[in-house]
């Protein structure tokens, strides 16, 4: 439940949650359609799944505020649809909150990208460049080609840091590419991934980078997308 809400908190404040019979999905973009989520969580993720269809809007920070507790390991969320009332319980706190009406929730529409160039690396290694870049700019480069994956930060000091093929989990990259996007974004996600074994990274020259990564021993996925910042992007 952690990973779930503090994903999806790096992109919106509020979100619809889609409880289906087999598990949960969520689509959400930030206001500014810069980033986008798209997750899905199989039922075999949860201790427990007891479900009608249902879609509820909830507020990502009321969510948080509860896991902050941390008095026990498990969280329990029920929906009573006479009330109109969810309650997440921990341990002996039960915590009623009002759902979001949804039709002012409406899921984007997830893009069929074709990215030309991937790499599969430690989530730990990722995150660590981009903290680093993140202490001298706020726009990282990203570059790839078929022997290495770099990142690079540029503004009065500078930050490269270079992984080989070797280096890396999987390369894939049959043309060159090299594109540019706000650390302001991936800062956050990276304090979600940088406890994943692996994330993929996929992108092109001035394509949107989107990346990849699995949770709850593979029974959870997260896509993210997030738009490049190209030349004359003001």
């Amino acid at each position: 439940m952690k990973t779930i809400v503090e994903t999806l908190g790096v992109v919106v404040e509020e979100a619809r949650l889609d409880f289906k019979e087999n598990g949960l999905f969520v689509r959400v973009v930030d206001p500014s359609h810069v980033a986008m989520i798209k997750m899905e969580v199989d039922s075999a993720a949860f201790d427990t799944w007891e479900v009608d269809e249902t879609n509820l809007g909830l507020e990502i920070r009321k969510l948080k505020d509860m896991l902050s507790l941390g008095a026990t390991d498990m969280v329990d969320l029920t929906y009573n649809d006479d009330t109109g009332t969810a309650t997440v319980n921990i341990g002996r706190i039960d915590r009623n909150i009002r759902p979001l009406d949804n039709s002012t929730l409406n899921p984007p529409n997830v893009p069929d990208l074709e990215l030309p160039c991937g790499v599969t690396i430690s989530g730990a290694e990722l995150a660590q460049a981009l903290r680093a870049g993140r202490q001298v700019g706020e726009l990282v480069t990203l570059s790839l080609d078929d022997k290495k994956f770099s990142v690079n930060v540029k503004q009065i000091d500078e930050v490269h840091v270079e992984f080989t093929k070797d280096d890396l989990v999987a390369l894939d990259c049959s043309q060159a590419a090299k594109s540019q996007y706000s650390l302001s974004y991936l800062i956050p996600l990276s304090k979600v991934f940088q406890g994943i074994e692996n994330v993929n990274v996929r992108f092109g020259e001035n394509f949107p980078l989107k990346l990849n990564f699995d949770f709850a021993d593979g029974a959870g996925t997260v896509e993210y997308f997030l738009a490049p910042r190209v030349e004359n992007d003001y």
